[in-house]
């Protein structure tokens, strides 16, 4: 009997969720596909960025506002379970927050290996999207930590000599690196520059290093996009709603731009064409439905 389809993605804060791949969650939501969020931490080293949240109460009691935020956010999206890998926020290098010992770039290896895999073991996915290997654009260390545990997980899930404690034997069949790729941010742009308005995007995101020459997989969001904007917009700590770079443009504008989600297929047990950019992939299930 063959597996229903199952989805994991792996984010290494509330919020991420959101502004990585929401489109395409909710896309394979509707399609019947189960649907799980592995949040790695709980976002407590973040700055409130939205001035209207920005008060002592909020302050005071961030951990339980970002969990909230983040329940609301994947309810929007279509997740059927969340699950919270249980670090904290290790926030940036040099950082008090990224001294303390119970935040996510401290872990033990081993272990935040370990319980990425039971829950691989839980949810059975055939398909996880996770960062890429190449962070140097954001190289916050919790995104780091994200890839670095994601490939053994992948691996091991699937092997009964790994964490036999944690499960019965799981093997993933592909997993992908989702991308914010230069040309959505070339075309978002010069869309801004069209209308006569400012661009929130300076020379210095184009210096960033691009992973176009990399990306295997577009998946058209189509009817999808207003989902990842609803739930920025949950993360009312995180995200101004006055913020040009997430709402500068009209929606009506924002959906014709990039209709697709960027992927990077990194590892896969599944016979496929040689998918690149100039001939992609549209399907993250593709050589694996019935």
């Amino acid at each position: 009997m063959t597996a229903p389809l199952s989805l994991l993605t792996v984010h290494a804060h509330p919020d991420d969720e959101a502004s990585k791949g929401a489109s395409t969650v909710a896309k394979y939501k509707a399609e019947g596909v189960r649907t799980t969020l592995v949040c790695c931490t709980g976002g407590e080293a973040g700055d409130i960025l939205n001035p209207a949240m920005d008060t002592p109460e909020v302050r005071s009691r961030i951990d339980e506002v970002r969990r909230d935020e983040l329940a609301l956010a994947a309810q929007l999206i279509g997740y059927d379970r969340v699950v919270m890998l249980g670090y904290r926020d290790s926030g940036m290098p040099d950082t008090p927050d990224n001294a303390d010992p119970r935040c996510f770039a401290r872990a033990d290896f081993d272990e935040a290996v370990g319980r990425l895999v039971e829950v691989i073991r839980t949810e059975r996915p055939q398909v996880i999207i996770t960062y890429a290997d190449d962070q140097e654009g954001y190289p916050h260390p919790d995104h780091l930590q994200v890839h670095d545990i994601s490939l053994p997980a992948f691996e091991a899930a699937g092997d009964p000599d790994a964490f036999p404690e944690l499960g019965a034997p799981w093997q993933p069949q592909k997993l992908y690196y989702v991308v914010w790729s230069r040309a959505r941010m070339l075309a978002t742009h010069a869309k801004f520059t069209e209308l006569g308005l400012e661009s929130p995007f300076t020379e210095q995101w184009f210096e960033r290093p691009s992973q176009d020459h990399r990306i295997t997989t577009k998946v058209p969001t189509d009817g999808y996009q207003d989902v990842r904007l609803e739930a920025l917009l949950a993360h009312a700590t995180q995200v101004d709603p006055a913020s040009p770079f997430w709402f500068g443009l009209p929606r009506e504008v924002s959906r014709q731009i990039h209709p697709f989600d960027d992927y990077i297929l990194a590892k896969s047990l599944v016979d496929l064409p040689p998918y690149d950019a100039e001939h992609p992939e549209t399907d993250l299930f593709a050589g694996l439905r019935p």
